[in-house]
């Protein structure tokens, strides 16, 4: 299946509460190929495990990861990552490492982010993304 967009762990976040505007944008986008990252795994699972209602939280991301692709790290993503933070760290606009690799996964996989976190990723030259946010 081809994937031309990759979802970050805020979409991920927002979808599962329900966020009306998040939902509706997946739908939409589906049918072109939807991905997360293992890093925006992590980084659910983390909530998932650690809410009011484990059990509950889990059901629904095991049920939202049924329409979507896991694309994991491997050498080829770390070197990306490696060359886009020594970039970063050049200019002095460092990124978080979890964000970073993402957007490195986006970059070699030459697909598009959905994310609200402009802030950080903007500053990665080449990284196309969709925001919602206003």
């Amino acid at each position: 299946m081809k994937i031309t967009y990759l979802i970050d762990t805020d979409w991920i976040i927002h979808y599962l509460l329900g966020a009306p505007l998040i939902k509706k944008e997946l739908r939409r986008l589906k049918p072109e190929g939807l991905a997360v990252s293992v890093i925006s795994l992590a980084e659910v699972y983390e909530g998932v495990f650690y809410s009011r209602d484990p059990e509950a939280s889990q059901k629904g991301f095991a049920e939202f990861l049924e329409n979507v692709s896991v694309l994991g790290v491997d050498e080829d993503i770390c070197q990306v990552f490696a060359k886009e933070r020594g970039k970063l760290r050049k200019r002095g606009t460092l990124i978080g490492d979890f964000d970073l690799m993402i957007a490195s996964t986006c970059l070699f996989h030459e697909v598009t982010l959905l994310t609200n976190n402009v802030r950080h990723f903007e500053r990665i030259d080449g990284l196309r993304f969709i925001s919602l946010s206003k």
